[in-house]
């Protein structure tokens, strides 16, 4: 079979190859290729810290590799190049048989037997709006499968830009005055908002009635022709395609409307997209073998909620591999004394605990150093406070840093940023990463799990916050390094056992001083 034939070929070659690997790598193989042979879906949580450097990528690549008929591999276009030029290329060297690979956004022929590695937005593109680029039953294996919400996401929303106006008036000239008149209402309407850090917005009832009216306005100037339905002239050529696009999505029962705000130049976008992905998903995932592989999908083995909130099908096989508790263990400071987040308290006790922390490194001399803070306010705070003390050591979302460098970022830029910086040593963690109710994406999916009575908070904003702590921690577990989490919720509050959870393998420590960063060697103590 299939799955011996891939673990006796992966595991001489790791031999072979005397490097430390994922120790999780031969399992994983098995299962992809059994996927392959018997053509059922599966879902494997591959865990830190090959969550964020694609440390597994080897067990998906082999079988993949070796199964004799056509396959689809979803990776973005920067995994696309690490595969074709290091990955395959080493592998190829080993395996008997070469299998064709090919690139594009499209099935290459229907006598096409290889490989196609293919782009997120190609594969959802074409699935989604079902134009028939890949053949159905073709078995696909989707990376990075943490980005796969967003992905969708960004694929089913509908998107009005400035220039966008302008194209509607020279499509619809006898309407131009109608346009114009709509677009500086909605301006006027939008510019009224108070300013947030995402200088973002949900569209309210008013200025939605605003953008149905002109629809309206439009649909009376279209001549229907006898085989168009009255309900159907969005499909017609008649508008430009976004306009028809966000026209469609506005038809929707259950979407959000957003508006961004460029207030320098005085202008606006407009954004519209479902509130739920779920039924866009479920006729998917049906369509062909599905092998999802993510670092941290769910906190469950069975990824209960992250199935639920992409529609995929109860009978898959699922998979999550934890760290290694010996290579992967984390140190956990989480001092009990901090004031609440929400209290005037403690941004000063914040300070003062990051200044005591990043004292006990510097005696330490134990490398990077990183802060996340979520508030930008505070972000600024933090940064331009140590900066006064410790000088150009510190630095605010910058990737030139010294060895002892002190990195202040936010969740968003460390995320982007972790895999091509220094594993750090210490990682403070000032507030947990829940998403803001200031963003109206996340206000507009709150409102909507309130208005279907359903627990938005352990079904949204809980599993969104620990996926994005498990992979921020990814790094910190290569260095076996120290993870300060000062915020005192996860003490006191019934979520925070799921928090220490997700921070596991840890063990808690009650201080924080240089001999916390020695390594266990240079302490006469097994690794």
């Amino acid at each position: 079979m299939i799955e011996v034939e891939v673990h006796q070929q992966l595991r001489a070659f790791l031999r072979e190859q005397g490097e430390p690997y994922w120790h999780h790598h031969l399992t994983m193989a098995r299962l992809v290729a059994r996927a392959l042979r018997i053509g059922r879906s599966a879902l494997i949580q591959a865990g830190a810290p090959s969550g964020y450097h694609g440390g597994y990528r080897l067990s998906y690549l082999m079988p993949l590799l070796l199964w004799p008929e056509p396959t689809v591999l979803v990776v973005t276009e920067a995994v696309q190049q690490r595969l074709l030029m290091v990955e395959i290329p080493r592998l190829h060297q080993w395996i008997p048989a070469h299998k064709a690979i090919r690139t594009g956004d499209r099935w290459p022929s229907d006598s096409f037997q290889g490989l196609l590695l293919t782009s997120p937005e190609a594969w959802l593109g074409d699935r989604l709006a079902g134009t028939g680029l890949f053949p159905n039953d073709i078995p696909t294996v989707i990376d990075s499968a943490d980005n796969l919400e967003t992905w969708v996401y960004q694929q089913l929303t509908a998107q009005i830009h400035p220039h966008d106006w302008e194209d509607l008036m020279l499509a619809c000239p006898t309407q131009a005055e109608a346009i114009r008149d709509a677009r500086v209402r909605l301006t006027r309407s939008v510019f009224q908002h108070p300013v947030n850090p995402y200088n973002a917005y949900l569209v309210e009832a008013p200025e939605q009635g605003i953008l149905t009216q002109l629809y309206q306005e439009l649909r009376l100037t279209h001549t229907l022709s006898d085989a168009e339905a009255e309900d159907h002239w969005l499909n017609s050529n008649f508008l430009p395609a976004v306009w028809q696009q966000f026209g469609k999505a506005l038809q929707l029962s259950d979407r959000l409307i957003w508006t961004e705000v460029n207030r320098q130049q005085g202008q606006f976008s407009l954004h519209c997209s479902p509130l739920e992905i779920a039924p866009a998903l479920s006729q998917i995932w049906l369509q062909q073998p599905i092998v999802l592989i993510g670092g941290f999908l769910d906190l469950e083995s069975e990824a209960t909620t992250y199935r639920q909130r992409l529609g995929l099908q109860e009978d898959m096989t699922c998979l999550k591999f934890c760290p290694d508790r010996q290579h992967e263990l984390i140190q956990l400071y989480l001092p009990d004394g901090l004031p609440m987040p929400n209290t005037p308290q403690f941004q000063p006790a914040l300070l003062q605990e990051i200044r005591t922390l990043i004292g006990s490194t510097h005696t330490a001399r134990q490398g990077l150093t990183v802060i996340l803070v979520s508030d930008t306010p505070l972000k600024a705070q933090v940064g331009s406070v140590l900066a006064a003390e410790f000088g150009s050591r510190v630095q605010v979302e910058k990737t030139c840093l010294d060895e002892q460098g002190i990195l202040v970022s936010d969740w968003e830029f460390w995320q982007q940023h972790q895999a091509v910086l220094p594993a750090p040593r210490l990682l403070m963690i000032t507030t947990l990463p829940f998403p803001s109710l200031e963003e109206p994406w996340v206000a507009g999916r709150v409102a909507y799990y309130k208005r279907s009575r359903q627990d938005w908070f352990r079904l949204y904003l809980l599993p969104e916050a620990l996926g994005t702590l498990q992979r921020a921690i990814a790094p910190v577990r290569d260095a076996q390094g120290v993870v300060a989490l000062l915020d005192s919720r996860v003490n006191h509050r019934s979520y925070g056992q799921q928090v220490l959870a997700a921070l596991s393998p840890m063990a808690r420590i009650n201080y924080v001083d240089a001999s916390v960063f020695t390594p266990l060697e240079e302490m006469g103590m097994p690794d």
